[in-house]
């Protein structure tokens, strides 16, 4: 035997040892959690979690804390350990997902694992999600937190006086709706149009005063959680001011453009009168410019009838008569 040999052996032997007491320290503990825990997870499984890039802590942490929360039926339930490394390896994590099922399962909301993955791999808050489902939470309307927005939601009934409204909406997150589901702008401004139709079609803003819950009514019956992430517990209001008369101020306006309008026409017939006046006059100064054109003519006519020797023995002849109270023509005058 070559001296080689038992030194070579040795080598081995050191070297499998080192390699089983590393190969312990990392997967030994976690393999005795799991086993201990009745967890679906084995040495072969957990070296291939390595060789995969998933953390094998992980994944033997989230199947220990659902064994130990009451999910026995792990697997039935899609909790396998290839099902936490897929949703490991796409992105999401997993124990904010094993968390949310066990919260959820606690409050008695059925939530399975492939939801609850999609969920979480949708970009939503699952965590907030399902604890929105087991406390409902409360919805300014309008959202007096954005920028801009108003104090209050402006409604005007049909006797032209306008409500100034706020409400809050008390809503609970829908898991079925939640992946593609509207969010709480969508909520928001379906109950700001709710309110403000409601009250439009009201005669008076004293029936709003008097039945506020008519207007809750009235627009939980629109369905404005149709195809929304949330189901809406209630709507209250919680203030309901009087604001301005703006029918009587539309009314008001609208005599003033009617007054400018006739002040407009009776200005325009004031100054066509003018004119008229204007017009007459000058006939008038023209009329008594032909008069003492005529009149002039007069001494003229005389004048042609002494030299034509139609005065005869004081008496005037018809002719001469008729002749002096003739205009004269054009061609007598010259």
């Amino acid at each position: 035997m070559p001296a080689w040999m038992p030194v070579a052996g040795t080598v081995v032997a050191f070297v499998g040892l080192l390699v089983t007491v590393l190969f312990a320290f990392k997967y030994g503990s976690l393999w005795l959690q799991a086993k201990f825990s009745s967890a679906d997870v084995t040495l072969t499984s957990l070296v291939g979690m390595s060789l995969r890039k998933v953390n094998p802590a992980t994944i033997v942490r989230a199947q220990v804390m659902a064994r130990q929360a009451g999910l026995t039926i792990a697997t039935e339930k899609g909790m396998s350990t290839s099902s936490l490394e897929a949703h490991y390896l796409a992105g999401g994590d997993v124990n904010r997902v094993i968390l949310s099922i066990i919260a959820a399962n606690r409050a008695g909301i059925d939530l399975d694992f492939d939801r609850a993955a999609a969920i979480d791999l949708s970009g939503r808050d699952l965590a907030e999600a399902v604890r929105t489902s087991i406390f409902p939470k409360v919805i300014d309307c309008p959202d007096t937190l954005a920028s801009d927005s108003h104090s209050s939601l402006s409604a005007i009934a049909k006797n032209g006086v306008e409500l100034k409204v706020r409400v809050r909406v008390t809503v609970r997150t829908n898991l079925d709706q939640l992946i593609g589901g509207a969010t709480e702008e969508t909520i928001i401004a379906r109950v700001g149009q709710g309110i403000v139709s409601t009250i439009g079609s009201m005669d008076s803003h004293e029936e709003a005063l008097a039945t506020p819950d008519r207007i809750s009514k009235a627009v939980l019956d629109q369905g404005i959680q149709s195809n929304t992430a949330y189901e809406i517990v209630s709507i209250d209001v919680a203030t309901i001011d009087v604001g301005r008369n703006i029918g009587a101020r539309l009314q008001s306006e609208q005599a003033e453009a009617d007054t400018r309008v006739a002040r407009a026409s009776a200005e325009k017939r004031r100054a066509d009168a003018t004119a008229l006046l204007a017009e007459m006059t000058a006939e008038v100064t023209a009329k008594k410019a032909e008069l003492i054109l005529a009149e002039a003519s007069i001494p003229s006519a005389l004048a042609q009838a002494f030299r034509d020797g139609q005065f005869q023995s004081g008496k005037t002849d018809l002719s001469l008569t008729n002749s002096i109270l003739k205009f004269p023509d054009s061609r007598e005058t010259a």
